[in-house]
C-alpha cells in the first residue's frame, strides 16, 4: 500500500522541475524555487494530519480521508493536464513547446498540486504511526518487530519511488504527461483500497486532544503559582500500568519540567472533592509537554530524473544491509539490542549527506569542463552523478529511518502521530531554506554581466559552488548536531 501510494506522489513530484519549465514555461531557478516551497509545503502538511489524527480523528480515519483527498486531486490534475495543459498533445518532450497556458489551467494546476501535497503529506506521519501501534513494544520480540517496521515501511516508499523513477518517467520524459498523472490516479486508488480492506484486523489507538491536556498542565500550574512542588514520590498520578491518558502508558517523572511540577502536587483542596483536571494534572500528563549532460546509453535516452533511481537502489541495497548485516554487528559488538543508537546513525547520515554534496561539486566541477562550445550538453556521461546518489541514498536509509524511529519513540503515546510529523517538518524546513537560499545565491552572485551560479544556462554558472556550499553548512550542521546529541 506504501509503495503504491508513493508512487502515485512521486509519479507528480519527481518530474515537476520539467513540467514547469517545458509545459508551463519557466526557467530553472524559478521552476527549482517553486518545486522547494511545494515540497517544503507537502511535509508542513504533515503537521496538520498528525494534529488531527491525535486530537480528534484517530490515526485510521486520518490516514482514509487524506488518501480519499489524494485520489480526488490526482483525477482533478490529470483533467487539467489534459483539458488546458498539454496542448498539442504530446508537447513538453523537450522538443515541442506547449501553448501558453491560460489562467485557468495554471491555477487549476497550482491548486491541484497543493492539495496533492495536503493529501500525501497529510497522512505521511500517521500511517508510520498507525503502522507501528500494530506492536506492542512493551514486549520485546514485537519491539524488534516494530523497528524493523521502519526500515521496511521506508523500503516500500522507495519501491514505489523506484518505479515512478524509470518506468513512469520515461513516458512524462516524452510528452504523456497525462498518461503519467492518469497512472499515478489508478496507483492512488489501489492503495486508498488495499488500505480500507485491513480495516477489520488493525489495532486502533485514540488518545484525545493533547492541546487540551497541555493547557490543563499549564493552567493547574498557575493556579498553584504559591505552592510549593512535591517531590518525585509524591506527585499525582494514577494506580495501575496505564495513565489516564486513554490509550496511553504511564510516563516516569523527570527532572526536566520541575516548574510544571505543580500541576501534579496534591493539596488540601484536591483531597477534599473530586478532582479537577484543571487543578491536578498527573506525571504523566505534565511529562507529556514536553538536463545538461551526456544521457544516452548506447541509443537509449535516459531521462535525467531518472538518476535518482540511483539513490532509490541505493535504500533499497542499504536497507537490506543494515538490518541483515550492520545491526547484527553492531548488536555483537555494543552489547545494544539496537545495535546502533538512532542519534548515531542521524550522524552517519549527516556525514554521508555532506559526502553527496563534494561529490555533486566534483563532478559538475568535470562537467564544466567538458562542455562542449557549440551545444549545450557537456561530453561527460550522465552516470558518473550516481555516486552522489548513491551516497544521498544511503544517508538517507540511516537519516530517514532514525529520525522516524527516534520521533515515534521519544513521543508520548498521545502524540505518537504529531511526533513522527516532526520528522516530516524538518524535511519541510529544509526545502523552504533551500528555496531561500536559491534565492539569496541568484541575488547575491548574479550582478552586473555576471550570470550568477544558477543561471537558466548551467552551463554559464558554476553549480559546483552551490554543491560546497550546502556540504559546508552541512558539515556546520553536524557539529551542531553532536553537540545537541551529547547534551541530549
Amino acid at each position: 500500500k506504501q509503495g503504491l501510494a508513493t508512487l502515485a506522489f512521486f509519479g507528480v513530484s519527481v518530474n515537476l522541475v520539467l513540467f514547469l519549465t517545458r509545459v508551463l514555461d519557466q526557467d530553472n531557478s524559478d521552476a527549482a524555487n517553486n518545486v522547494s516551497k511545494w515540497t517544503g509545503t507537502v511535509y508542513l502538511c504533515s503537521l496538520m494530519g498528525a494534529f488531527l489524527s491525535d486530537s480528534y480523528w484517530g490515526r485510521y480515519l486520518t490516514c482514509a480521508v487524506f488518501q480519499l483527498i489524494l485520489v480526488l486531486v490526482l483525477g482533478l490534475l490529470s483533467f487539467a493536464s489534459w483539458l488546458f495543459l498539454i496542448n498539442p498533445a504530446d508537447c513538453g518532450d523537450g522538443t515541442k513547446m506547449c501553448r501558453h497556458s491560460s489562467s485557468v489551467g495554471v491555477g487549476t494546476f497550482y491548486l491541484s498540486i497543493y492539495l496533492i501535497a495536503f493529501g500525501y503529506g497529510g497522512h505521511q506521519p500517521t500511517i508510520a504511526t498507525f503502522g507501528a501501534d500494530q506492536f506492542d513494544d512493551s514486549n520485546p520480540k514485537a519491539a524488534d518487530s516494530n523497528a524493523a517496521f521502519f526500515c521496511y515501511f521506508y523500503f516500500a516508499l522507495n519501491v514505489g519511488s523506484l518505479f515512478s523513477n524509470t518506468i513512469l518517467v520515461y513516458y512524462e520524459d516524452s510528452g504523456k504527461w497525462t498518461l503519467g498523472f492518469l497512472v499515478s490516479l489508478c496507483c492512488a486508488i489501489i492503495a486508498l483500497l488495499l488500505y480500507l480492506l485491513g480495516t477489520s484486523r488493525y489495532k486502533y489507538i485514540t488518545c484525545g486532544n493533547p492541546l487540551t491536556r497541555v493547557a490543563q498542565v499549564f493552567v493547574a500550574a498557575f493556579r498553584k503559582w504559591n505552592v510549593a512542588p512535591a517531590t518525585a514520590d509524591a506527585l499525582y498520578e494514577v494506580e495501575g500500568p496505564e495513565s489516564a491518558i486513554k490509550g496511553s502508558r504511564k510516563i516516569p517523572h523527570s527532572d526536566d519540567f520541575k516548574f510544571l511540577d505543580k500541576a501534579a502536587t496534591i493539596t488540601q483542596y484536591d483531597l477534599c472533592g473530586r478532582k479537577d483536571p484543571w487543578r491536578l494534572c498527573t506525571v504523566t500528563q505534565v511529562e507529556e509537554q514536553g538536463d545538461v549532460m551526456t544521457s544516452k546509453l548506447g541509443d537509449f535516452h535516459f531521462p535525467a530524473a531518472s538518476m535518482s533511481a540511483f539513490d532509490i537502489c541505493s535504500v533499497l541495497i542499504c536497507t537490506g544491509i543494515y538490518r541483515q548485516i550492520l545491526v547484527p554487528l553492531a548488536r555483537r559488538l555494543s552489547g545494544s539490542p539496537k545495535g546502533l543508537t538512532e542519534l548515531q546513525r542521524m550522524g552517519i547520515g549527516l556525514v554521508m549527506g555532506m559526502m553527496a554534496m563534494i561529490a555533486g561539486g566534483v563532478t559538475e566541477i568535470q562537467r564544466l569542463k567538458l562542455v562542449r562550445p557549440d551545444e549545450k550538453k557537456s561530453r561527460l556521461s550522465i552516470f558518473w552523478q550516481v555516486p552522489q546518489y548513491v551516497l544521498v541514498g544511503a544517508s538517507e536509509v540511516f537519516m530517514y529511518v532514525g529520525q522516524l524511529e527516534f520521533f515515534n519513540g521519544q513521543a508520548p503515546d498521545g502524540i505518537k502521530s504529531f511526533g513522527s510529523s516532526l520528522c516530516m517538518a524538518s524535511i519541510s524546513l529544509g526545502n523552504y531554506v533551500n528555496s531561500l537560499l536559491v534565492s539569496m545565491v541568484m541575488g547575491t552572485t548574479a550582478r552586473d554581466d555576471s550570470p550568477g551560479w544558477i543561471p537558466a544556462d548551467l552551463n554559464q554558472g558554476h553549480m559546483d559552488r552551490f554543491f560546497f556550499l550546502i556540504a559546508a553548512l552541512t558539515a556546520l550542521d553536524f557539529i551542531i548536531y553532536v553537540f545537541c546529541a551529547k547534551w541530549y
